[in-house]
């Protein structure tokens, strides 16, 4: 994703559009059946990285629905949305005008999630809440993804950013990673336990040759964590998400406690698991 400053919008990848388009099927998937379950109280959706509401395609140039306009369509009992970005704030401000039912949060996702939001959807309470976080980079807090995970009441769609790791962490043998990256490693991660998941040893000439691992080694022992430490029973494969070079820009995860959206995030993600590559004639 492209970062504008001032007022200009976010110019958005192929990859991001498809994103998008799996979001609003869930989201609308989602808030129906919630809705007509009389048990609970509450269905609640969240944006830890929301944006500005609206985006402008790389490939079209027209503008793009963002994730914030995307579930105001649907019927949620509140909206929470998060940005660090004043200016982003005030355009989601400006998007929720006159609705009662959004709180537009300019914090930091990591505290807000944690301390405000989190709390009023608990399981016992017969809440339930789905929620996006959608970085620009190596984020949120491993705290974040694990709370949410044992709430039971929380599904999430995450993106592991595995181009930043790539070029900031694991461009160096694991001796020569900087204090600072491998800090913001292990707080994505949960511990240093990446260290030994996402890293592999082979045979060299004199002594063994440490190496980075393969992307899908890395990431599937993520989506193991996912289900092992932070207790979601369900997460499908993820999708990779590629730019017009082919590479890798992060993995699109699904994590729920929710047999039935489950399902529905599996069958969504296997319909645009090949349009995670840029295809020119994809929906045009």
């Amino acid at each position: 994703m492209s970062q504008k400053k001032d007022t200009e919008l976010d110019i958005i990848g192929h990859w991001s559009e498809v994103k998008l388009r799996i979001l609003k099927e869930y989201s609308a998937a989602y808030s129906t059946i919630l809705n007509t379950q009389k048990s609970i109280k509450h269905v609640a959706y969240i944006d830890g990285f929301a944006g500005a509401g609206e985006h402008v395609s790389g490939y079209t140039g027209e503008k793009v629905e963002g994730s914030p306009t995307i579930a105001l369509a649907q019927k949620f009992s509140h909206y929470h949305f998060i940005d660090l970005d004043k200016t982003r704030t005030k355009q989601l401000l400006a998007l929720a005008a006159g609705r009662e039912n959004v709180t537009v949060y300019n914090e930091d996702c990591n505290k807000v999630l944690l301390e405000k939001i989190f709390p009023t959807c608990r399981y016992e309470d017969y809440r339930r809440a789905l929620c996006l976080l959608d970085p620009y980079n190596l984020n949120p807090s491993w705290k974040v993804i694990e709370t949410a995970g044992k709430m039971r009441s929380i599904e999430i769609f995450h993106n592991f950013m595995i181009m930043d790791v790539n070029m900031n962490v694991f461009c160096q043998s694991p001796e020569n990673v900087t204090p600072a990256q491998a800090a913001r490693m292990t707080d994505f991660w949960g511990d240093e336990t990446w260290k030994e998941e996402c890293y592999a040893s082979q045979d060299g000439l004199f002594n063994n040759i440490i190496e980075k691992a393969p992307n899908e080694k890395i990431v599937e022992a993520y989506r193991k964590r996912l289900k092992k430490v932070a207790n979601f029973e369900y997460v499908p494969e993820p999708i990779p998400m590629k730019n017009s070079k082919g590479s890798i820009m992060y993995y699109l995860f699904f994590a729920s406690n929710n047999k039935t959206g489950s399902k529905i995030a599996s069958e969504i993600f296997n319909k645009y698991r090949h349009k995670g590559i840029y295809v020119p004639e994809f929906g045009h």
